[in-house]
C-alpha cells in the first residue's frame, strides 16, 4: 500500500509539474512575442541571425506547450511509451537549452556587431528600399535615436553628407528644417545601436530568470516522470 500510495503522489506530481510547463510554454511564447513586436524595426535592419531569435523562443515555447499535454496524457493512461517519450523530450529539450545559453553567452559580442553591421548596411539603403527606410525611420522615433553609434553616421553617407543633413525621423521636435545643419540641440544625439542594446539589458533579466525557472521545473519533471515509468513497468497499481 506504501508503494500505491507513493505512486498516486508521483503521478499527481507529474500532472502538477506538466502544468508548470504548459504556464512556462505559454511564458516563452508571450516572451517571443514581445520581443517580436519590440524590436520589429530593429530585426528588420539587422541580419537574419539576429531577427530569428524572437522566432526560437516562441517556437521552443510552442514545443514545451505540446510536451507537456503529451505528459499529461501519458501520466492519465499509465502509458510507459508516452511518459518515456515524454521524459527523452524533455531531457532534449533541457540539453538544448543549456547548448543554446552557453553559445549566447559565448557569442554575446558578436550580438553587437551583427546589429552594428545590419544598421549600416540599413543606412547606405535608406531612401532606396522603402520598407527598409520606414523600418530605419520608425526605429529612430521608437528608440529617441539617431544613426547607429550617433547622429554623425548619417554624414558618411553620400546623399546626406552632401546636404550635411540626416533624416527627419532624427529630430527632436518635427520642424521644417530639423533636420539640416544636425547639432545635439535639433537631433538625437546617441546611435541607435546604444537603444537597442538597453533594451536588451533591461529585459534580460526577465528572460534569464524565466529561463532559470523553466530548467528547475523540467529537472523536476524528469525525475518525477522517470519515477512514473519505473511504477508504472513495476505493474504498480497507480489509480
Amino acid at each position: 500500500m506504501a508503494v500505491e500510495g507513493g505512486m498516486k503522489c508521483v503521478k499527481f506530481l507529474v500532472f502538477v509539474f506538466n502544468f508548470i510547463f504548459w504556464v512556462c510554454g505559454v511564458a516563452l511564447i508571450a516572451i517571443g512575442i514581445y520581443a517580436q513586436v519590440a524590436l520589429d524595426k530593429a530585426l528588420v535592419v539587422s541580419s537574419a541571425s539576429a531577427s530569428s531569435t524572437p522566432v526560437a523562443i516562441l517556437v521552443l515555447g510552442v514545443i514545451i506547450f505540446f510536451i507537456s499535454f503529451f505528459g499529461c496524457c501519458g501520466a492519465w493512461k499509465e502509458s510507459y511509451c508516452m511518459v518515456t517519450t515524454f521524459a527523452v523530450l524533455l531531457s532534449i529539450i533541457f540539453l538544448v537549452e543549456i547548448a543554446a545559453a552557453i553559445a549566447g553567452y559565448v557569442f554575446k559580442d558578436k550580438v553587437r556587431s551583427v546589429l552594428e553591421d545590419g544598421l549600416w548596411d540599413a543606412m547606405r539603403k535608406y531612401g532606396e528600399d522603402e520598407p527598409l527606410t520606414e523600418a530605419v525611420d520608425e526605429l529612430q522615433r521608437d528608440f529617441a535615436c539617431c544613426g547607429a553609434n550617433n547622429y554623425t553616421d548619417w554624414s558618411t553617407i553620400e546623399r546626406f553628407k552632401v546636404n550635411d543633413t540626416v533624416p527627419r525621423s532624427c529630430c527632436r521636435v518635427n520642424t521644417t528644417s530639423c533636420n539640416v545643419h544636425p547639432s545635439p540641440a535639433t537631433v538625437y544625439e546617441k546611435g541607435c545601436l546604444q537603444g537597442i542594446e538597453a533594451w536588451m539589458k533591461k529585459n534580460i533579466l526577465t528572460v534569464a530568470a524565466v529561463a532559470l525557472g523553466i530548467a528547475f521545473f523540467e529537472i523536476l519533471g524528469i525525475i518525477f516522470a522517470c519515477c512514473l515509468m519505473k511504477g508504472i513497468r513495476s505493474g504498480y497499481e497507480v489509480m
